[in-house]
């Protein structure tokens, strides 16, 4: 049983959460890694620009320093993004992280996008035990680093169902080809009687495999689309989803045997942030109103035990009022209420199986 440890966003006078966040990461036992002289790739999610549930720069200045105190050498680092958007190259992307607060001057450290100007910079690593990919293409800068830790805005997704450390490690970290790779078994369809024609979500799709009829309806071109998912999230109408039952399980095994190859081999470290719990990822250009209440910050060596226990912590949760999940049916799974056609245990599951991590945990408060 992994453990997993977790503060409140409780603070005291005098006590600050990025005080709380590093006596949380010296307690988890960050320590017992040797930073000495080694390269530390801070895998983060920069934020799309108009999207603010990110994750503050605070937090990442908070892990540098404690990197660098131990000795280490750290930078933060994200590949680019397959869809349309503001971080699809490294120009933009390192444009977007600068506008969102994250520079060397707020955090201490310098942004390094893993897989280059293009997002062609890649290294094919193994992946152990892996079952849909034998091998991963990932970002070139993030398998140089000695030792990898991930920072992460725990929160809904519309392709995953959730998105926690193993979607941050897997997807994030893969090259834009890598994310071709695990974005290209399932497709999404688009629900005729629900389109409105209006045109939106035809902004979010890079492969232009949105193509309208003759009534002003949706379709999608099964042989241009990649799957990515995009254009799910940007339907205010609900019209598109998954278009078969395996769409997003398949995403989830493939991002989960991502993330044992990025793990492979070398000292890992993570945390999972539960504040502004979106129900979409932070790659939207905007973010929906908060689900359930800030939670806490959580830490472990264990990725797998670390986003179950986040998944129950957000489960056992209240709804908020006015939110998406208020709107839903109220199972007690928030994450399957919120997208009903999305799978969100296939990563958990499947991560488990293939030696990533046990989803069996003890939770220490701190």
């Amino acid at each position: 049983m992994s453990v997993v440890y977790w503060t409140s966003m409780r603070c005291k006078v005098g006590e600050s959460l990025l005080s709380k966040l590093d006596t949380l990461m010296c307690r988890a036992g960050i320590e017992k890694i040797d930073f000495s002289q080694k390269y530390v790739a801070i895998k983060i999610h920069f934020g799309e620009p108009g999207n603010l549930a990110f994750l503050r720069p605070n937090f990442a200045k908070t892990v540098a320093d404690r990197v660098k105190a131990l000795g280490g050498l750290p930078f933060l680092t994200d590949c680019n993004t397959l869809y349309v958007g503001r971080r699809n190259n490294a120009l933009v992307h390192l444009d977007a992280a600068l506008e969102n607060g994250y520079s060397p001057l707020s955090t201490g450290c310098q942004n390094i996008i893993a897989d280059g100007i293009k997002g062609l910079d890649e290294i094919e690593a193994p992946v152990p035990n892996g079952v849909f990919c034998q091998t991963a293409k990932i970002g070139r800068a993030i398998m140089d680093a000695d030792v990898f830790i991930s920072l992460n805005h725990f929160k809904g997704h519309e392709g995953s169902g959730f998105g926690g450390a193993i979607k941050n490690i897997g997807m994030g970290s893969g090259s834009r080809a890598g994310k071709m790779v695990m974005h290209n078994d399932g497709k999404p369809a688009v629900n005729t009687s629900a389109c409105k024609g209006c045109r939106i979500c035809t902004k979010y799709c890079n492969q232009k495999a949105i193509l309208f009829d003759e009534e002003k309806k949706a379709h999608i071109d099964q042989e241009l689309c990649v799957g990515c998912g995009r254009c799910i999230g940007a339907c205010i109408y609900h019209a598109v989803s998954n278009n078969s039952g395996t769409s997003s399980t398949k995403l989830g095994y493939k991002m989960a045997e991502y993330a044992a190859a990025v793990l492979n081999g070398r000292p890992n470290f993570h945390i999972n942030i539960i504040n502004h719990v979106s129900p979409y990822c932070d790659c939207h250009g905007e973010n929906d109103a908060a689900i359930v209440p800030d939670i806490g910050i959580f830490a472990s060596f264990d990725p797998v035990a670390l986003d179950k226990a986040c998944i129950d912590k957000v489960n056992a949760a209240t709804a908020l009022a006015g939110s998406l999940l208020s709107e839903r049916a109220h199972t007690g799974d928030h994450f399957t209420d919120i997208h009903p056609s999305t799978d969100w245990r296939a990563q958990i599951m499947h991560a488990e199986k293939i030696g990533l991590g046990s989803s069996a945990y003890e939770l220490q408060e701190i």
